[in-house]
Protein backbone atom coordinates (compact mmCIF):
# COMPACT_ATOMS: atom_id res chain seq x y z
CA UNK A 1 0.00 0.00 0.00
CA UNK A 2 3.01 2.48 0.54
CA UNK A 3 4.27 4.05 -3.03
CA UNK A 4 6.88 6.28 -1.25
CA UNK A 5 8.63 7.44 2.48
CA UNK A 6 10.07 10.18 2.26
CA UNK A 7 12.39 11.06 5.31
CA UNK A 8 12.78 15.01 6.40
CA UNK A 9 16.06 16.98 5.13
CA UNK A 10 17.59 19.73 7.66
CA UNK A 11 17.34 23.31 5.49
CA UNK A 12 17.94 26.57 6.27
CA UNK A 13 15.51 29.34 5.79
CA UNK A 14 17.69 32.22 7.22
CA UNK A 15 16.70 32.81 10.82
CA UNK A 16 16.35 29.15 11.62
CA UNK A 17 16.62 25.53 10.26
CA UNK A 18 13.44 23.62 9.47
CA UNK A 19 12.74 19.89 8.73
CA UNK A 20 12.02 20.04 4.86
CA UNK A 21 9.81 17.06 3.09
CA UNK A 22 8.31 18.66 -0.04
CA UNK A 23 9.22 19.17 -2.44
CA UNK A 24 11.32 16.11 -2.71
CA UNK A 25 13.53 14.92 -5.51
CA UNK A 26 11.03 11.61 -6.16
CA UNK A 27 7.84 13.00 -5.24
CA UNK A 28 7.16 16.75 -5.94
CA UNK A 29 3.82 16.83 -4.51
CA UNK A 30 1.08 14.67 -2.53
CA UNK A 31 -2.56 16.46 -3.87
CA UNK A 32 -1.76 19.75 -3.68
CA UNK A 33 0.75 19.75 -0.79
CA UNK A 34 4.19 21.19 -3.05
CA UNK A 35 6.05 22.22 -0.06
CA UNK A 36 6.23 21.04 4.01
CA UNK A 37 8.50 22.03 6.26
CA UNK A 38 8.70 21.16 10.39
CA UNK A 39 9.42 24.35 12.63
CA UNK A 40 11.03 23.51 16.19
CA UNK A 41 10.64 22.79 18.66
CA UNK A 42 12.92 25.45 19.46
CA UNK A 43 12.86 27.83 22.39
CA UNK A 44 12.26 31.17 22.32
CA UNK A 45 14.91 32.81 23.73
CA UNK A 46 16.13 36.13 21.92
CA UNK A 47 13.97 38.75 20.20
CA UNK A 48 13.77 38.82 15.99
CA UNK A 49 15.56 35.26 16.36
CA UNK A 50 13.13 33.40 14.87
CA UNK A 51 11.39 36.17 12.69
CA UNK A 52 10.94 35.86 9.04
CA UNK A 53 11.03 39.32 7.40
CA UNK A 54 9.14 40.07 4.25
CA UNK A 55 9.33 37.66 0.99
CA UNK A 56 6.99 37.68 -2.03
CA UNK A 57 4.59 34.97 -3.18
CA UNK A 58 2.97 33.27 -6.19
CA UNK A 59 0.34 30.98 -7.40
CA UNK A 60 0.03 29.10 -4.47
CA UNK A 61 -1.60 29.42 -0.77
CA UNK A 62 0.09 29.34 2.57
CA UNK A 63 -1.02 27.54 5.34
CA UNK A 64 0.32 28.36 9.00
CA UNK A 65 -0.14 25.51 11.80
CA UNK A 66 1.11 26.00 15.51
CA UNK A 67 1.37 23.26 18.02
CA UNK A 68 3.09 25.70 20.16
CA UNK A 69 4.21 29.59 20.51
CA UNK A 70 2.92 32.63 18.59
CA UNK A 71 3.71 34.66 15.25
CA UNK A 72 2.20 37.28 14.00
CA UNK A 73 1.46 37.74 9.91
CA UNK A 74 1.71 40.56 8.14
CA UNK A 75 1.27 40.98 4.37
CA UNK A 76 0.50 43.23 1.60
CA UNK A 77 -3.29 43.52 2.07
CA UNK A 78 -2.40 45.42 5.27
CA UNK A 79 -3.69 42.05 7.62
CA UNK A 80 -2.30 41.39 10.51
CA UNK A 81 -3.19 38.58 12.52
CA UNK A 82 -1.55 36.95 15.49
CA UNK A 83 -1.88 32.72 15.39
CA UNK A 84 -1.79 30.74 18.16
CA UNK A 85 -1.36 26.99 18.53
CA UNK A 86 -4.48 25.49 16.50
CA UNK A 87 -5.45 28.22 14.41
CA UNK A 88 -5.04 27.84 10.51
CA UNK A 89 -4.11 30.59 8.34
CA UNK A 90 -4.41 30.40 4.64
CA UNK A 91 -3.08 33.26 2.77
CA UNK A 92 -4.00 33.49 -1.05
CA UNK A 93 -0.77 34.31 -2.97
CA UNK A 94 -2.46 34.12 -6.36
CA UNK A 95 -0.56 36.94 -8.90
CA UNK A 96 1.44 37.57 -5.62
CA UNK A 97 1.96 38.76 -2.17
CA UNK A 98 4.34 39.51 0.04
CA UNK A 99 4.09 38.91 4.06
CA UNK A 100 6.62 38.76 6.78
CA UNK A 101 5.63 35.86 10.09
CA UNK A 102 7.13 37.47 13.64
CA UNK A 103 7.48 35.91 16.64
CA UNK A 104 9.53 38.38 18.39
CA UNK A 105 6.02 41.05 18.58
CA UNK A 106 3.68 37.78 19.31
CA UNK A 107 3.88 38.02 23.41
CA UNK A 108 5.08 34.91 24.03
CA UNK A 109 6.35 34.25 27.44
CA UNK A 110 9.82 33.60 28.78
CA UNK A 111 10.86 29.94 27.86
CA UNK A 112 8.25 29.26 25.60
CA UNK A 113 8.99 27.18 22.55
CA UNK A 114 8.11 27.30 18.68
CA UNK A 115 6.74 24.53 16.90
CA UNK A 116 4.65 23.95 13.64
CA UNK A 117 4.28 23.21 10.31
CA UNK A 118 4.22 25.57 7.17
CA UNK A 119 2.85 23.77 4.06
CA UNK A 120 2.19 25.50 0.00
CA UNK A 121 -0.93 23.96 -1.57
CA UNK A 122 -0.41 25.09 -5.00
CA UNK A 123 -3.21 26.75 -6.60
CA UNK A 124 -4.99 25.25 -9.43
CA UNK A 125 -3.93 26.42 -12.68
CA UNK A 126 -7.44 28.29 -13.19
CA UNK A 127 -6.85 30.22 -10.55
CA UNK A 128 -2.68 30.21 -10.09
CA UNK A 129 -3.12 34.60 -11.33
CA UNK A 130 -6.40 35.04 -8.71
CA UNK A 131 -6.35 38.18 -6.67
CA UNK A 132 -4.82 37.35 -3.47
CA UNK A 133 -6.42 36.85 0.08
CA UNK A 134 -6.30 36.30 3.21
CA UNK A 135 -8.57 33.86 6.20
CA UNK A 136 -8.10 33.21 9.71
CA UNK A 137 -9.57 30.68 11.69
CA UNK A 138 -8.97 30.09 15.62
CA UNK A 139 -8.52 26.47 16.99
CA UNK A 140 -12.28 26.53 18.02
CA UNK A 141 -13.95 27.14 14.61
CA UNK A 142 -12.10 23.52 13.45
CA UNK A 143 -14.23 20.32 13.41
CA UNK A 144 -13.13 18.08 15.55
CA UNK A 145 -13.67 13.81 15.54
CA UNK A 146 -12.49 11.50 18.34
CA UNK A 147 -13.37 7.83 18.85
CA UNK A 148 -12.14 4.17 19.98
CA UNK A 149 -8.88 5.86 20.09
CA UNK A 150 -8.77 7.95 17.42
CA UNK A 151 -8.87 11.28 17.28
CA UNK A 152 -8.84 14.33 14.33
CA UNK A 153 -8.82 17.80 13.75
CA UNK A 154 -9.81 18.82 10.35
CA UNK A 155 -8.07 21.58 8.92
CA UNK A 156 -8.87 21.54 5.61
CA UNK A 157 -11.34 19.64 3.46
CA UNK A 158 -13.13 16.68 4.73
CA UNK A 159 -11.95 14.01 6.94
CA UNK A 160 -14.50 11.44 8.86
CA UNK A 161 -17.25 13.03 7.80
CA UNK A 162 -16.28 16.37 8.89
CA UNK A 163 -15.81 19.49 6.86
CA UNK A 164 -13.09 22.54 8.07
CA UNK A 165 -14.68 25.89 7.45
CA UNK A 166 -11.67 27.24 5.53
CA UNK A 167 -12.98 27.64 2.00
CA UNK A 168 -9.43 26.47 -0.14
CA UNK A 169 -8.53 26.28 -3.86
CA UNK A 170 -7.16 22.84 -4.86
CA UNK A 171 -9.27 20.49 -3.33
CA UNK A 172 -6.56 19.69 -0.15
CA UNK A 173 -7.02 17.59 3.01
CA UNK A 174 -5.42 17.98 6.05
CA UNK A 175 -5.89 17.03 9.82
CA UNK A 176 -4.03 16.78 13.13
CA UNK A 177 -4.69 12.96 13.91
CA UNK A 178 -3.54 10.73 16.62
CA UNK A 179 -4.14 6.95 16.98
CA UNK A 180 -3.75 5.49 20.54
CA UNK A 181 -0.93 2.22 21.17
CA UNK A 182 -2.21 -0.55 19.26
CA UNK A 183 -5.09 0.70 17.18
CA UNK A 184 -5.66 1.05 13.90
CA UNK A 185 -7.08 3.31 11.17
CA UNK A 186 -7.73 2.82 7.32
CA UNK A 187 -7.48 6.36 5.11
CA UNK A 188 -10.23 6.72 2.99
CA UNK A 189 -9.92 6.18 -0.67
CA UNK A 190 -11.73 8.94 -1.99
CA UNK A 191 -8.89 11.28 -1.10
CA UNK A 192 -6.64 10.30 -4.09
CA UNK A 193 -3.44 11.04 -2.78
CA UNK A 194 -2.77 10.74 0.85
CA UNK A 195 0.05 10.97 3.09
CA UNK A 196 0.84 10.65 6.80
CA UNK A 197 3.71 12.90 8.11
CA UNK A 198 5.18 11.37 11.64
CA UNK A 199 5.36 13.62 14.28
CA UNK A 200 5.67 11.31 17.32
CA UNK A 201 5.21 7.85 17.76
CA UNK A 202 6.19 5.37 15.17
CA UNK A 203 3.56 4.18 12.06
CA UNK A 204 3.42 0.83 10.91
CA UNK A 205 1.89 0.13 7.75
CA UNK A 206 2.84 -2.89 5.18
CA UNK A 207 4.47 -4.65 8.08
CA UNK A 208 7.00 -1.86 8.73
CA UNK A 209 7.89 0.54 11.37
CA UNK A 210 8.54 4.37 10.14
CA UNK A 211 8.89 7.25 13.39
CA UNK A 212 8.89 10.30 13.51
CA UNK A 213 10.27 12.80 10.40
CA UNK A 214 8.95 10.68 8.06
CA UNK A 215 6.00 11.28 4.96
CA UNK A 216 4.55 8.31 4.25
CA UNK A 217 2.90 8.38 0.66
CA UNK A 218 0.13 5.57 0.32
CA UNK A 219 -0.74 4.43 -3.22
CA UNK A 220 -3.87 5.82 -4.77
CA UNK A 221 -7.08 4.27 -4.85
CA UNK A 222 -5.39 1.28 -2.89
CA UNK A 223 -6.01 0.36 1.00
CA UNK A 224 -3.96 2.79 3.28
CA UNK A 225 -4.17 0.64 6.48
CA UNK A 226 -1.96 2.41 9.71
CA UNK A 227 -1.74 1.41 12.81
CA UNK A 228 0.02 2.88 15.88
CA UNK A 229 3.08 1.32 17.48
CA UNK A 230 3.04 4.09 20.69
CA UNK A 231 0.94 6.83 21.03
CA UNK A 232 1.09 8.59 16.72
CA UNK A 233 0.77 11.64 15.83
CA UNK A 234 0.85 12.19 12.86
CA UNK A 235 -0.61 15.20 9.92
CA UNK A 236 -2.71 13.74 7.11
CA UNK A 237 -2.18 15.49 4.13
CA UNK A 238 -3.32 15.12 0.30
CA UNK A 239 -6.68 15.79 -2.06
CA UNK A 240 -7.08 15.11 -5.62
CA UNK A 241 -3.85 14.98 -7.83
CA UNK A 242 -2.24 18.61 -9.82
CA UNK A 243 -3.73 18.50 -12.96
CA UNK A 244 0.03 19.00 -14.50
CA UNK A 245 2.91 19.71 -13.19
CA UNK A 246 4.39 22.89 -11.07
CA UNK A 247 7.33 24.42 -11.19
CA UNK A 248 9.07 25.94 -8.22
CA UNK A 249 11.78 28.65 -7.76
CA UNK A 250 12.63 30.04 -3.96
CA UNK A 251 9.14 30.90 -3.13
CA UNK A 252 7.09 30.92 -6.25
CA UNK A 253 5.17 28.14 -7.81
CA UNK A 254 3.80 27.97 -11.49
CA UNK A 255 2.31 25.77 -13.58
CA UNK A 256 4.90 27.66 -16.39
CA UNK A 257 8.25 29.08 -16.06
CA UNK A 258 7.37 32.79 -17.60
CA UNK A 259 5.61 33.28 -14.50
CA UNK A 260 8.44 32.87 -12.18
CA UNK A 261 10.93 34.16 -14.33
CA UNK A 262 8.59 37.86 -14.08
CA UNK A 263 7.93 37.83 -10.44
CA UNK A 264 11.57 36.88 -10.30
CA UNK A 265 12.14 40.07 -11.52
CA UNK A 266 9.60 42.22 -9.87
CA UNK A 267 10.92 41.28 -6.60
CA UNK A 268 14.43 42.00 -7.87
CA UNK A 269 13.10 45.69 -9.35
CA UNK A 270 10.70 46.40 -6.24
CA UNK A 271 7.49 45.71 -8.12
CA UNK A 272 5.75 43.73 -5.49
CA UNK A 273 3.51 45.67 -2.92
CA UNK A 274 4.87 46.26 0.30
CA UNK A 275 4.03 45.29 4.02
CA UNK A 276 2.53 48.81 5.00
CA UNK A 277 4.87 49.77 8.11
CA UNK A 278 7.18 47.19 7.89
CA UNK A 279 11.04 47.43 7.52
CA UNK A 280 13.19 44.97 6.22
CA UNK A 281 12.95 42.28 3.31
CA UNK A 282 14.58 38.79 2.16
CA UNK A 283 16.27 40.21 -0.60
CA UNK A 284 16.03 37.79 -4.18
CA UNK A 285 18.74 34.41 -3.90
CA UNK A 286 21.58 34.63 -5.74
CA UNK A 287 21.28 32.31 -8.83
CA UNK A 288 23.21 33.02 -12.39
CA UNK A 289 21.60 30.56 -13.82
CA UNK A 290 17.49 30.87 -12.82
CA UNK A 291 16.28 29.41 -16.17
CA UNK A 292 18.15 26.46 -16.64
CA UNK A 293 17.04 25.51 -13.37
CA UNK A 294 13.54 25.50 -14.28
CA UNK A 295 14.04 23.81 -16.87
CA UNK A 296 15.91 21.18 -15.31
CA UNK A 297 12.52 21.22 -13.67
CA UNK A 298 10.74 20.44 -16.21
CA UNK A 299 9.92 23.94 -18.11
CA UNK A 300 10.92 25.66 -21.47
CA UNK A 301 13.03 28.68 -22.10
CA UNK A 302 11.01 31.93 -21.48
CA UNK A 303 10.71 34.67 -23.70
CA UNK A 304 11.59 38.35 -22.37
CA UNK A 305 8.26 39.75 -21.29
CA UNK A 306 8.29 42.85 -19.60
CA UNK A 307 7.45 42.88 -15.72
CA UNK A 308 4.05 43.65 -14.41
CA UNK A 309 3.38 45.60 -11.51
CA UNK A 310 2.03 43.55 -8.98
CA UNK A 311 -0.78 45.96 -6.80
Amino acid sequence: MIEIVIPFRSASIGSFDVKRVLPFRKRRSVGPFVFVDEMGPIEIVRDGSLDVLAHPHIGLATVTYLFSGKMTHRDSLGTVQTITPGDVNWMTAGRGIVHSERVSDAQNAPGDELFGLQTWVALPEEHEETEPAFAHHSSEELPTFADAGITAKIILGSFFGKTSPVATLGDPVYAECGIRDGKSLELPTEIEERGAYILSGNLVADEQTFGPGNLVVFEAEKEARIQADGDLKFMLLGGSRLEKPRQMWWNFVATSPELIENAREDWRRGNFTAIPNETGFVPLPEDNNPIERLIAMGGSDPKAEAGRRRR
